[in-house]
């Protein structure tokens, strides 16, 4: 599987801004594989929509699909560059982890991440895929997203507990995501990890899609009643400004 992927990608890197369409045999020579290979490969990618077919020279240009995954990613590159400056303020103010998160995949991944300077803080390096129903900011994520998208990944989750506070009774869970919408902001504590805690808002865009979810995190001691009220304040103010930055009305 893993060999038939990594070919795959091969494929996929052949084509270029100069070269928008290739043959099979052109795609051989590229990438060391049989025609048979490369051609066998290329249909499969074409049946998922990954490649399209040329039907007057039979030559392959990438798909609809491709164009989709690249709007996600761009998605994501335009809440970022919003986002950051209101993060670096959050960061100052707070002096705690800020982080900006996305859906993918039916987890959450780390998109940015602005680090405390404070000697004992959280982190989470960017790229990093995290449980999305363990923590504030993947409870954000779940709770602003569409009714059926929400159960579509809620039926496929793994709802072993990574800590004593991982929320596992999924009607709880579920109520809780409902309190959350109301509320507007999350709350984590230890649920993901035993010793971190974290608030987060989400960033909504136009129609009012779920974009991203804004999080401050930190050491579980340092969270108490007083600060989480005064980080959520902070935190769903950034969000709001950023959120209409990204197109939301109310």
């Amino acid at each position: 599987m893993t060999h038939s992927l990594e070919r795959a990608i091969s494929i996929l890197d052949c084509f270029t801004a100069d070269k928008p369409e290739l043959g099979v045999r052109e795609i051989a020579r590229l990438t060391s594989l049989s025609p048979s290979t490369a051609g066998r490969l290329m249909a499969a990618l074409k049946d998922l929509n990954v490649l399209n077919q040329n039907p007057a020279t039979r030559g392959y240009s990438l798909g609809g699909k491709v164009l989709a995954w690249a709007g996600v990613y761009g998605a994501s590159l335009d809440v970022r560059t919003v986002a950051l400056p209101f993060m670096q303020e959050l960061l100052t103010a707070t002096q705690e982890t800020v982080s900006l998160y996305v859906i993918e995949g039916g987890e959450r991944l780390c998109v940015e991440r602005l680090e405390s300077a404070r000697a004992i803080h959280f982190s989470a390096r960017v790229g990093r895929r995290l449980p999305i129903t363990a923590g504030a900011a993947g409870k954000v994520l779940l709770a602003f997203m569409t009714l059926s998208r929400r159960e579509e990944i809620l039926s496929r989750v793994d709802w072993t507990p990574f800590t004593g506070n991982t929320v596992t009774d999924q009607v709880a869970f579920r109520a809780e995501l409902d309190t959350i919408r109301q509320r507007g902001y999350a709350v984590s504590m230890g649920e993901w990890q035993s010793d971190a805690a974290g608030v987060a808002a989400p960033i909504l865009g136009a129609g009012s899609e779920i974009q991203a979810a804004l999080t401050i995190s930190g050491p579980i001691q340092r969270y108490t009643p007083e600060v989480i009220d005064d980080f959520s304040a902070r935190i769903l103010k950034a969000a709001r400004i950023i959120s209409s930055q990204m197109g939301y009305t109310r």
